[in-house]
């Protein structure tokens, strides 16, 4: 009664029959097991939840970033036309004026000789043209974080995945561009052809952006650290870039995004604790542990597909993202 007050709520009796003892044993055991599959449960909760509200607050920020900077960037690149326009007709009129008075008075051909006219004339195309491309290209980052951030979850939607590929790349490229303190890395693309396939596009792009950024962390670590012997002997050829590879194709009914760096590659204990959650294998601080987890969460149950990855030491990391067609 004691041990019944105590919360004990199976026992046996003495003198022990051992049928009564293997039952209570199977009963013990699989009350065991329940509570261990909760605990699964729970945490599989808890890292959805964990994902719903980092893609919830990813998205709000990034479309509200996309928006603010695309109303003035669209004054700049809307009054440029104009602006070239005008600027040509000026250049027009003094090349008029040359023309018909040849000799201007002193101080006006001192001044054509102080700003350097002729040079002027050339450069101020070039400045144009810059300031063309350099309106174009923030164009193209506000659609990238446009197409990243769709907050498009409650169905599937038939995406084109290297829309989705490349609007996460140019997110990504003032990692990939390198620094005074990190090398380029280059990112080769080896696309084939893919039908349109259904998928809960943004949280595809995150899992894309981890993968990537996870590559980009280990060839940067690779370099500064030599990670293992085979991989710094691998980097120490100058021949040999930093590269990640994303290639995909259609294979079995299957639409199939391969991601592979030539980093310092992983041992087999790492690979098989990779999409556990909370393990990593960055510093304090660098890393919650989340990431990969989430990803074959993403991958596995909103989309019926699979995530895996094959590494060797000093032979670089490839992950692999199947969805179904």
């Amino acid at each position: 009664r004691a041990a019944m007050n105590k919360g004990a709520f199976d026992f046996v009796t003495k003198p022990i029959n051992s049928e009564d003892l293997l039952i209570t044993f199977s009963r013990s055991v699989a009350l065991s097991d329940r509570e261990k599959g909760n605990r699964t449960r729970l945490k599989q909760a808890q890292l959805q939840l964990v994902q719903s509200e980092k893609m919830s607050s990813l998205g709000q920020m990034l479309a509200g970033i996309a928006h603010e900077i695309n109303n003035p960037v669209n004054y700049v690149y809307g009054n440029l036309k104009p602006a070239r326009g005008y600027v040509e007709e000026l250049i027009e009129l003094i090349e008029l004026y040359r023309q018909y008075y040849p000799t201007p008075a002193p101080e006006i051909k001192d001044y054509i000789e102080e700003i350097d006219f002729d040079f002027l004339q050339e450069d101020l195309a070039k400045l144009l043209d810059s300031l063309e491309m350099g309106a174009t290209r923030i164009r193209e980052l506000v659609l990238s974080l446009r197409n990243f951030s769709r907050l498009d979850e409650s169905e599937k939607k038939a995406v084109d995945i290297h829309v989705g590929i490349e609007s996460t790349l140019v997110i990504l490229n003032s990692r990939l561009k390198g620094t005074a303190e990190t090398s380029k890395i280059t990112v080769i693309r080896d696309y084939g052809t893919l039908p349109q396939v259904p998928c809960h596009s943004s949280q595809l792009n995150q899992v894309i952006m981890n993968i990537v950024g996870n590559a980009i962390d280990a060839l940067e670590e690779c370099a500064e650290e030599g990670a293992t012997p085979q991989a710094a002997e691998q980097l120490a050829d100058e021949a040999l870039s930093k590269t990640i590879k994303i290639s995909t194709e259609v294979r079995e009914g299957w639409a199939r995004i391969a991601i592979a760096d030539n980093g310092p590659g992983m041992e087999q204990e790492t690979i098989d604790k990779l999409f556990d959650p909370f393990f990593t294998t960055k510093p304090m601080g660098k890393g919650t542990g989340l990431g990969l987890a989430i990803s074959q969460q993403i991958i596995t149950e909103k989309h019926g597909g699979r995530l895996s990855c094959q590494s060797m030491p000093g032979a670089g990391s490839e992950f692999v993202i199947e969805l179904p067609l």
